[in-house]
């Protein structure tokens, strides 16, 4: 049997977080590099999100880290549209009511919110807004990961996401990667900074 792998990689925006699919879209396989097969993405980036995507040959990962007993912390940059008052960072820190499927509500489990000047050595990305619009940077670190919930949180404070990055996710960072990189672990390693007892 041969050992299982395990990659680190900066998903690019506009590309979706698989390998096959019947729409049009851009796919993994486009990347840079030769994957082996039965490689498969540890959760997902929607579409118009960038940054860390685990990626792995193991089956067993995703329930490990997604649906284990200890929660596990991602964080994550974000820029929306006009400025963030504090007390909206309060607001979103304390837990904040977003939609689920079947028409149900979902509160958010309290997180850790902050407000910040733009981040230094993120890739440049086109600009969507006119430039005279004021955008806002938040750094939201969480140990869960819900029906698009970063998007959804800012949308219930009324600010547009306009970028999200997903930047770490515990002990695995992004660090100096850029969009398209890959990075292989060896195995103890990427449990090691997972926090994952190894299998």
């Amino acid at each position: 049997m041969q050992p299982h792998r395990y990659f680190v990689v900066y998903k690019p925006i506009n590309m979706v977080s698989q390998f096959v699919s019947t729409h049009q879209v851009n796919l993994l396989h486009q990347l840079n590099f030769i994957f082996p097969e039965g490689t498969h993405a540890i959760g997902r980036l929607d579409q118009n999100s960038e940054g860390l995507l685990l990626l792995t040959t193991n089956k067993k990962i995703t329930k490990l880290l997604f649906q284990g007993a200890i929660p596990h912390t991602r964080n994550y940059l974000v820029q929306v549209k006009n400025k963030v008052a504090p007390e909206t960072v309060k607001k979103l820190a304390a837990g904040i009511d977003i939609s689920a499927p079947n028409g149900l509500v979902f509160t958010t489990t309290p997180c850790l919110v902050k407000l910040l000047e733009q981040p230094f050595g993120l890739a440049a990305v086109e600009n969507p807004l006119h430039p005279n619009v004021q955008t806002s940077w938040l750094q939201v670190s969480l140990t869960e990961g819900r029906y698009h919930q970063v998007r959804k949180m800012m949308a219930a404070v009324n600010h547009k996401c306009m970028r999200l990055i997903r930047t770490s996710i515990e002990n695995i960072e992004l660090g100096n990667m850029q969009p398209g990189d890959v990075i292989e672990f060896e195995e103890e390693k990427f449990f090691h900074m997972l926090k994952l007892p190894m299998l």
